[in-house]
């Protein structure tokens, strides 16, 4: 079992920034790959950005060039730098843990809200 406790997050300007931070407990040795997801009002659940425990990043097209993931394997830690953010980005962001047999933990989710 991985548990996941998110923090950061709340309102924003559009061009300004906030950081979203996941830590890690439980059975942190089984992660394999942590990753951030969003949903916003009357859509599906997308991926935001992934990050390998190699280090290997992958971002969804939306937020390429303005969001960073980064992760610390010592603090079992991920974190979500959102820069340049724009009123698109207001959604829910949920922390996700996929393990080594593919099982998936979430978050509780943390609001974010840009405004224009």
């Amino acid at each position: 079992q991985v548990q996941l406790v998110e923090s950061g997050g709340g309102l924003a300007q559009a061009g300004g920034s906030l950081r979203l931070s996941c830590a890690a407990s439980g059975s942190i040795f089984s992660i394999r790959v942590m990753g951030w997801y969003r949903q916003a009002p009357g859509k599906q659940r997308e991926l935001v950005a992934s990050i390998s425990r190699g280090g290997i990043s992958n971002y969804a097209d939306s937020v390429k060039g303005r969001f960073t993931i980064s992760r610390d394997n010592g603090e079992n830690t991920a974190d979500l730098q959102m820069n340049n953010l724009k009123p698109d980005d207001t959604a829910v962001y949920y922390c996700n843990a996929a393990t080594t047999n593919w099982s998936h933990y979430w978050g509780q989710g943390t609001q974010v809200t840009v405004s224009s």
